[in-house]
This record gives C-alpha cells, structure tokens and sequence, in this order.
C-alpha cells in the first residue's frame, strides 16, 4: 500500500478509544455486526492512506457491560470477561483492516495465542512502520476501564491527541438523550470536565490527559468521514485540554 505524507495534516499520530457498543446493531440484533464494523474499518482506512500513525484502544460493551449485566458476577470477575470481550473485537477489528490491505498489529495487556502481549517499545516499532495497532484487553487489571487504559497507552506511544468516538455529537451538560435542556460544550477545559463530573470519561482518564497535556476530542461516530475531518483539522465534536480555547487546530 502506498503511504502519502502527512505534512499537511493536523495530526501525525493519534489514539482512538472505539466504544464497543459502536459495532452493534439495534436491528439485527448483532453483538458485532458486519455493516458497523466495515463503517469503522472503512474510517480507520482513510485515515491510514495519508499516512497517519493510528492505535485503537476498542472496548468490549457490546458482548458485556460490566455491572449493568444480569450475571451474579463479583467486580473483578465482571471485568474479566470485559476484557476478554475486548480481545474477541480485536480480532474482528483486526481481520476486516488486514482484508483491506491494512497492515495490522493487534496487541493485548492479556497472554493469549490469539494475538501478541502489549509491549510499548514494539507497538512504537508497528507504528513507524506503517501498521495500525489495535490495543486489547484494556490495562489487563479489574477495576480500569478501557477509558483509562486508552489515556495511558496514547501516553506511552506518543499520540498528540486521543479521540473518542460516541453516539452523540459532544461532551454535554447533561445526557441529551434524558434531558432536552441539556448544553453541548465546544470546549473545556480537564479541571471543569472533572469539577462538573461529566461521565464521557472516567476520572483517571482525565486526570491522566491534564497531567500529560494530552488534548481529548469526543465526537459523533455517525458523522461521515469524521475521523478524517478531524486528523485535517476540522473542529468536530467538543476539545478537552489545559485551555478553555485550545489552539490546536488551524
């Protein structure tokens, strides 16, 4: 495949946090659905053919959400089935980009033969060398939610920005789906996103982005070529940085 350069693109390198639920349907009913997972393959592609660095931290929501299942499961058993969940999206994930003539790594923070064990030095090398990485089984520990393994790992690999992809348009004041009165935020900044206890992210993902300086950008998934949009420099969706009025795009 042939990589253009990405001297004109906003962004060189970013982590984006893909939410399980984004790869199930509601009409057939799919815990993984062909039609949802092609869509984001398809957006992670057009992303890759400009040459942009992407690692994928993917969620594991739509097989299981933890606490909110019917199971009579203890926290930390709950979580172990998260992130094995995970590990069944990666693959997935994983075989519609390498189908696609996509170059891909997928690493977990949990040994098993279906993919390789997270390494930061080896992840560093896929990256340089055109492959995209797909990151599972969150941080390999219960109580972490993938939010947070997504902040570290942007972290350690290096990405100028994480980007989180929802089912709604922004960071609000509240759930717009609940409250019709409910604010969209263009920006803010991580101490009001923390002050207001605003649930996109958990606590220790943002308080890990505010100690890195690690610019946050949640947008709609729905948004056709937003990944795209976003990596050229289109203000998309609501930026959480250090500034109320960040100045990190053209």
């Amino acid at each position: 495949m042939t990589i253009s350069k990405t001297t004109h693109m906003q962004y060189k390198r970013v982590l984006l946090k893909l939410s399980g639920e984004l790869l199930k349907s509601n009409k057939s009913k799919k815990n993984i659905d062909h039609a949802q997972l092609q869509h984001y393959a398809e957006e992670i592609i057009k992303a890759h053919k400009l040459g942009i660095g992407i690692t994928i931290v993917i969620g594991g929501g739509n097989i299981h959400r933890g606490n909110k299942d019917v199971l009579q499961l203890n926290r930390t058993e709950s979580d172990h089935i998260g992130m094995l969940a995970t590990i069944m999206n990666g693959i997935a994930l994983r075989s519609y980009l390498e189908n696609n003539g996509v170059p891909t790594m997928h690493m977990s923070s949990i040994a098993c033969a279906m993919c390789d064990v997270y390494k930061q030095q080896e992840a560093i090398k896929a990256l340089e060398h055109g492959h995209v990485v797909v990151l599972t089984g969150g941080l390999g520990l219960p109580y972490f939610t993938t939010d947070t393994a997504a902040s570290l790992r942007a972290i350690e690999l290096g990405a100028e920005v994480m980007l989180k992809m929802t089912n709604v348009d922004g960071i609000y004041s509240a759930d717009p789906n609940i409250d019709p009165y409910a604010v969209k935020f263009d920006h803010l900044t991580f101490q009001d996103a923390i002050d207001k206890k605003l649930a996109v992210l958990d606590r220790m993902a943002f308080v890990l982005c505010q100690t890195y300086k690690l610019p946050l950008i949640v947008f709609d998934a729905a948004i056709p070529n937003a990944l795209l949009r976003i990596i050229k420099g289109e203000h998309i969706g609501t930026i959480v940085s250090d500034h109320k009025e960040p100045n990190i795009y053209p």
